[in-house]
């Protein structure tokens, strides 16, 4: 038996319904504490970069499904689709909060996209995972066949636009943002490897 047989396995009893319930407790939990103080000085922002962040790493761990099951024989690909519609979530109330709580003003939103390069690659990312989050279900996945795999590799784009959104978005160097782009690169340019390497590593 493999080793990573057991993960395997157990990856395969999880259902996909579980997977969504867990990531998607800090919903009420950030929501909750910014009714009670527990966001700080600025709740709405620290709301808004909470779910944002959430956001990242939910990408970031579907960019590592595909890697783990290569290099590793980790099995997780019946998830893969479930992380990209939890990272879709997560940037749809990140984009609620931002355009409900934070700006408000229909005419300053516009301002701010436009102005803003960190608001503007971050509204690229979201318009590019419109056509993925609709098309992330079975009948889409028959209906356009090999199409749907080459449609959905714009996650590629938008993990990279997620990141760079972090960058620009923060001021001076910081290592967070940083660390975030650098696992993104990392896990992209893994892609690239050829299979005879991944053979002899």
């Amino acid at each position: 038996m493999s080793p990573v047989d057991p993960i395997n396995g157990t990856a395969r009893r999880v259902p996909t319904w579980a997977v969504y319930i867990l990531c998607l407790l800090p919903v009420p939990w950030l929501l909750y504490q910014g009714q009670t103080g527990g966001l700080g000085r600025e709740p709405i922002k620290a709301l808004e970069h909470a779910l944002g962040e959430i956001a990242l790493q939910l990408l970031i761990i579907g960019l590592c499904i595909t890697p783990l099951r290569r290099f590793l024989g980790v099995n997780f690909m019946k998830f893969r689709r479930t992380f990209g519609m939890l990272a879709f979530i997560y940037v749809f109330l990140h984009l609620l909060v931002w355009l409900f709580l934070d700006v408000g003003i229909v005419s300053q939103i516009w301002t701010d996209i436009v102005k803003r390069p960190y608001i503007t690659v971050g509204m690229v990312a979201f318009a590019l995972m419109l056509p993925l989050a609709a098309t992330s279900n079975n009948w889409s996945v028959r209906r356009l066949g090999p199409t749907w795999r080459t449609l959905h590799r714009l996650t590629y784009v938008v993990a990279f636009l997620g990141g760079l959104h972090f960058l620009l978005l923060t001021r001076g160097i910081q290592l967070e943002p940083i660390l975030y782009m650098g696992a993104i690169l990392g896990l992209l340019a893994l892609r690239r490897v050829p299979k005879r390497s991944r053979v002899a590593a």
